[in-house]
């Protein structure tokens, strides 16, 4: 137990010691050169984290690790559940079915293609494409974390993973406006989508929250819809993080009973924080119905508390991507060869091409 008489310490160093890593992540992901890449501090957190895994870790005492490890594990849940203060289900409604049927398709299948590619064309482990197709197919390093618990997997696989969100969601960033301005733009694009469908596109298949927030911006001449109707598409996205891990835990659940025998106990893998995240975005989802109906000084203070929720949100997140890299050494990475970056670049493929087909299909079926 880390807070135990005799561990108590340590750990209480080892969270400081993360949170000092954390706040230089955020520090250095406000930078305007980090933030016109659309680069998280999540991602930054985790470089600092690796940095640390294989130059200084042995500097430090031993001791700090079970706060390391009570950072990348526990404060990571916490973290996960207040990410639910993001979303309401309102905004869900105001894509209504053409940007949850986008969501749903997109996720559903980025997932399924990233895990067979990985286990069965690419001989990758079950967790590594498991946590690399989540990553690709809900949103990006936040998913991976949240992944990570119902796998129980090692550290060094979620830093490939997020690694490969970083690399393919980064390419996203400067492949779409460029596809939208040779091929999509509706006047003179052959494959036309309009400003709106365009964003439901963006949002549907673009990996990180930042990433999907800089694509309309980046775009010449983009409306303010585009870019309204490309992050409410990704959160709708966001939102199905909860019922994906609880799918994932009934389908790991079967699996570990059918292969343990007839006679086997085997628990009930249900991300229980995945639960609590949904009741969060319900919460929040009254809130904001309230704040419509409230005096203008009270929305406005509880729009300030809301924001600040968030900020403590994104630094918690920041610690627990910066704790799981501290736990990662190149040295485990031996054997995975180009495995993971043939993973990631199939379901890149899948999202750019087959993104585009479901969200022209759906656009127009309903």
């Amino acid at each position: 137990m880390p807070f135990t008489p005799k561990k108590r310490a340590g750990t209480m160093n080892g969270i400081v010691f993360v949170a000092i890593f954390a706040a230089a992540a955020t520090m250095i992901a406000g930078l305007d050169a980090v933030k016109h890449l659309g680069i998280s501090p999540l991602v930054v957190g985790i470089v600092l984290g690796i940095f640390y895994a294989n130059t200084l870790h042995n500097k430090f005492p031993t001791a700090w690790e079970s706060g390391i490890t009570f950072s990348g594990k526990k404060i990571l849940r916490f973290a996960i559940v207040f990410y639910g203060f993001r979303i309401t289900f309102q905004q869900i409604a105001e894509v209504g079915m053409q940007g949850f049927m986008v969501s749903l398709l997109v996720l559903s299948s980025t997932m399924i293609i990233g895990i067979w590619f990985g286990t069965k064309v690419f001989k990758m482990d079950r967790d590594t494409s498991i946590l690399t197709a989540s990553g690709a197919s809900v949103c990006g390093a936040a998913a991976v974390l949240a992944t990570e618990p119902v796998l129980k997997s090692q550290e060094h696989k979620t830093a490939v993973a997020v690694s490969m969100v970083v690399l393919f969601g980064t390419i996203s960033m400067f492949l779409y406006p460029v596809l939208y301005a040779t091929i999509i733009e509706p006047a003179t694009g052959f494959l036309h989508m309009s400003p709106s469908t365009f964003g439901m596109y963006v949002g549907g298949t673009i990996h990180e929250v930042a990433q999907v927030v800089a694509v309309p911006a980046s775009v010449p001449g983009a409306d303010e819809m585009m870019a309204n109707t490309a992050v409410i598409v990704k959160m709708t996205r966001v939102i199905m993080i909860a019922p994906m891990l609880i799918v994932l835990g009934l389908v790991l659940s079967g699996m570990a009973k059918k292969s343990g025998g007839e006679g086997s106990k085997v628990q009930l893998v249900i991300p229980w924080f995945a639960v609590y995240f949904i009741g969060m975005a319900g919460i929040n989802s009254l809130i904001h119905g309230y704040t419509l109906t409230a005096a203008a000084d009270v929305a406005t203070i509880i729009t300030g508390v809301i924001t600040n929720i968030n900020l403590i949100d994104t630094f918690l997140l920041t610690m627990a991507m910066t704790a799981l890299g501290m736990g990662t050494r190149f040295a485990k990475f031996k054997g995975l060869g180009l495995a993971p970056l043939y993973t990631a670049g199939s379901m890149f493929i899948w999202l750019v091409v087959g993104g585009f087909v479901i969200t022209q299909c759906v656009v127009a079926t309903f």
